[in-house]
Parts: C-alpha cells; sequence; structure tokens
C-alpha cells in the first residue's frame, strides 16, 4: 500500500495551557486521535513529528527542550504508542532530519499529513522538496493553526500542489 501517516508537531505548547495556543487545538487534536485510530487499523504507519527551537542565541518563545511544552501531546503518544519520532528544528520535516530514512524503512509511496501548524510546518513538509517523490494528501480537518484565517488561506495556497482530503477520505 506505502500509505504512511505523519503527525506534525502535536505538542503541548499549541495547547490552552501552553506557550502559543492556536486556534480549534482541541477539535483538531480529536481528528488526529481518530486519524491515528484509523491507519493503525488499516495497518497504516504512523510517525510522529516533535520540533524543538534552536536555542543557540538564548530561550525562544515556546518548544524549548526540555519543557513540558515542548512534549508531544499525550493522547497522541497514547494513541500511536511505538510510532518513530522525527525531530526536527526547521519547519520542513525534512530538513536535517531522520523522516527519509524513516519513510524509506517503512515504504513510503504516499504520505498524509496532519498536525500543527498549517501555514508553517504542514505547508513547508508538503511542499519539500523531499516530498515531490511521494503523493501528498494534506489531511484538511487534521490541521489548525492560530487563526482559522490562516488556516483556510493555508489550505488554499496548497491546494494547487497537493491533495487535500478531510478525515473520511484520507484514509
Amino acid at each position: 500500500m506505502g500509505k504512511v501517516l505523519i503527525v506534525i508537531d502535536v505538542q503541548n505548547d499549541y495547547f490552552s495551557d501552553g506557550a502559543f495556543p492556536l486556534w480549534h487545538a482541541e477539535a483538531t487534536l480529536e481528528v488526529i486521535e481518530r486519524a491515528v485510530a484509523v491507519a493503525r487499523a488499516k495497518d497504516v504507519p504512523v510517525v510522529l513529528v516533535q520540533h524543538f527551537a534552536d536555542t543557540s542565541r538564548g530561550p525562544a518563545p515556546f518548544f524549548n527542550r526540555g519543557t513540558t511544552g515542548a512534549e508531544i501531546h499525550t493522547r497522541i503518544t497514547t494513541a500511536a504508542p511505538g510510532a518513530p519520532v522525527v525531530v526536527k528544528a526547521h519547519a520542513d520535516s525534512f530538513v536535517n532530519t531522520t523522516l527519509e530514512a524513516t519513510l524509506a524503512s517503512l515504504g513510503a509511496t504516499e504520505l498524509l499529513l496532519c498536525g500543527m501548524m498549517t501555514h508553517n510546518c504542514v505547508t513547508h513538509t508538503a511542499l519539500s522538496k523531499s516530498a515531490e517523490k511521494y503523493d501528498v494528501t494534506v489531511v484538511a480537518d487534521g490541521c489548525t493553526t492560530v487563526s482559522e484565517i490562516l488556516h483556510l488561506l493555508a489550505l488554499h495556497a496548497l491546494s494547487t500542489r497537493v491533495r487535500l482530503a478531510p478525515l473520511a477520505e484520507a484514509l
């Protein structure tokens, strides 16, 4: 089959008690949990991506290594026990990470992307030069960002380059 579900940056800092809460974060988390459950039921591998800020110039506003805010949300780690975790420091999940090697080991030909933030890390990963060899689908209802309008603008911008689908059609 070759599908792999990639869950990008669903980390504590993006929720109401975190350092940078996003619009619609809880509802998006529920969709992503369902996506993970469907993927697992269909034997589709799940890969988690975790962002750590580059603190070479001092602490960042969020995602500082060693903080609770930088941890992947426990509902995701519970839904996907044992899933490989790819650590990144850039918006593009492929840049200077193990993502390509992980995808190769899983025999990936199709990527299903969901996570946070639609206009940044999801978009940069979907449009990455390294993603060009895959069929890429963004699970539109499994993403969020700082506001609804930015989310919708990012999805519209992606629509000419990758497939957009709700969870019900993506998996």
